[in-house]
């Protein structure tokens, strides 16, 4: 079992934010199964995103090492929309058909926004709808609820990945937002989904910005942030349609864009390069202010030994995505099950 802050993930296996988590019945399939500690929603904004038919996924044709490339952004559903489903399981679960010791896995809610007033009104709805009551007490679904923030899409036009340039607007205006809300509320477990980097500054550029975050409580020093999902997709990628799946489409490119995030197996020596240099910078002296930040490990997760990687390289929590778009449900079990 792993605790960040408020919530306990066991098994330390989930699904990260995707577009297979989108809507009600996937999330109550990820709920149900029993191979997953938690369950992360797609990526949701204030008002839902406008998807068209130019948001595809395509996976590469090889059976051998799984790759898949889309050109998604945010989920089409709103924010109001994953509190409704997520209040609806929680409230159901007692007469599900969820064993008993799966009654406490908790929901990331994954957001995101463009300014830091919509983030404001979108931490106080998760708070008021499934963290606090009317009489404003605690909930009690208030250890079960986690947010995460998405500052790492790399497909938006015209909005590149905030924490590429993390001292600046936007993503210090919604990291002052965090912090104001977790200073209400310091039991409110919050995390980032951040990019995959590629030179050594990025990552203290980041970890910089987060350092300053913190503030003092009882006599002790507290970060607002509690997990780092990591990576994100390679954005700027190209596949052509002869090299997936689907090679009939009469299109050139994989994608009708063309270009989007690259995930799965290419993408996995870059995320464990990502997690092992935030594990080392974390428990390093110049960041002791937050080594208990716990590290989601995302990329190229696609079996048993992927998993072992993770965790080898400082992951706690390990995430997949593209696996479980191929197998649902069942990926996870091929994550812990070696028969599989």
């Amino acid at each position: 079992m792993v605790k960040i802050r408020s919530i306990e993930v066991e098994p330390a296996i989930i699904n990260s934010s995707c577009a297979w988590s989108s809507d009600r019945d996937q999330l109550q399939a990820l709920y149900d199964c029993t191979y997953t500690g938690a369950v992360t929603t797609r990526t949701a904004t204030i008002g839902g995103f406008d998807e068209n038919d130019t948001h595809q996924v395509a996976f590469v044709n090889d059976e051998a090492h799984l790759t898949t490339i889309n050109s998604y952004g945010y989920s089409p559903h709103p924010l109001s929309t994953y509190l409704g489903v997520i209040t609806d399981i929680l409230s159901s679960e007692k007469t599900s058909l969820v064993p008993e010791r799966l009654t406490s896995k908790p929901f990331i809610i994954s957001i995101t926004a463009s300014d830091a007033p919509t983030l404001r009104e979108m931490v106080a709805s998760i708070q008021s709808t499934l963290r606090y009551t009317p009489d404003d007490t605690a909930s009690p679904w208030a250890h079960r609820i986690a947010i995460e923030l998405n500052t790492s899409c790399p497909n938006i036009s015209g909005a590149p990945p905030p924490a590429y340039t993390p001292s600046a607007p936007p993503l210090v205006d919604l990291l002052a937002v965090l912090k104001e809300e977790f200073k209400k509320d310091t039991s409110l477990t919050i995390g980032l989904k951040l990019p995959p980097y590629v030179y050594q500054s990025q990552f203290h550029d980041i970890l910089k910005v987060i350092a300053g975050l913190s503030f003092v409580v009882d006599g002790a020093t507290v970060n607002p942030i509690a997990f780092f999902t990591c990576t994100n997709t390679l954005g700027n990628t190209l596949l052509f349609t002869s090299q997936t799946a689907t090679p009939s489409s009469g299109s050139k490119y994989a994608l009708p864009v063309p270009l989007g995030g690259l995930a799965g197996h290419p993408l996995h020596p870059l995320a464990l390069g990502n997690v092992h240099t935030f594990s080392t910078l974390l428990q390093s002296a110049a960041f002791s202010d937050l080594k208990d930040i716990v590290i989601i490990g995302v990329g190229g997760v696609t079996d048993i030994s992927g998993v072992q990687r993770m965790r080898a390289t400082g992951a706690q929590v390990v995430g997949a995505a593209s696996l479980f778009g191929k197998y649902g449900p069942e990926a996870f079990q091929r994550l812990i099950d070696e028969s599989i």
